[in-house]
């Protein structure tokens, strides 16, 4: 989860629930389901994120909505795996993190969740993360 609570910790008693109720190997907050939404975010950086995440669905089929969202519950073992063969660096992680596991097939959970933007600080979001993020995207299409 983000360190600026942008991710609320309110959320995570719904994740272990959720891990608990069918064993997932991993458990992903979204802001796309259900309840789950985004606030204080302009419509530049809606359109960005929500691009993305189709983009990614519609060239990975990755099973989970929200790929590019960093709040997750991982089993430790899994998490070691995945952490081994991801390759990526920034935003792309998150997406190559969710990849992966469905090639090894990691059973994914999702919780919807409410995603504040930060009060203090900036987005590391800019030109070259954009760039990054479709280089990764094109190569984990050509090598899954």
């Amino acid at each position: 989860m983000d360190a600026d609570l942008s991710h609320h910790p309110k959320f995570i008693s719904e994740f272990i629930r959720k891990q608990k109720e069918s064993d997932f190997d991993i458990v992903s907050g979204t802001r796309y389901l259900g309840s789950g939404g985004v606030y204080g975010w302009d419509l530049k950086r809606k359109v960005i994120s929500r691009g993305a995440n189709f983009v990614t669905q519609v060239l990975l089929r990755p099973g989970a909505s929200d790929l590019t969202g960093s709040f997750r519950l991982y089993k430790r073992e899994v998490l070691q795996k995945l952490v081994e063969r991801c390759v990526s660096k920034g935003y792309v992680f998150q997406m190559e993190m969710i990849v992966r596991a469905r090639q090894l097939s990691y059973s994914i959970g999702e919780v919807p969740i409410s995603f504040v933007d930060r009060v203090y600080g900036e987005s590391k979001l800019g030109g070259n993360e954009i760039v990054s993020f479709l280089k990764g995207l094109l190569t984990l299409f050509a090598t899954t």
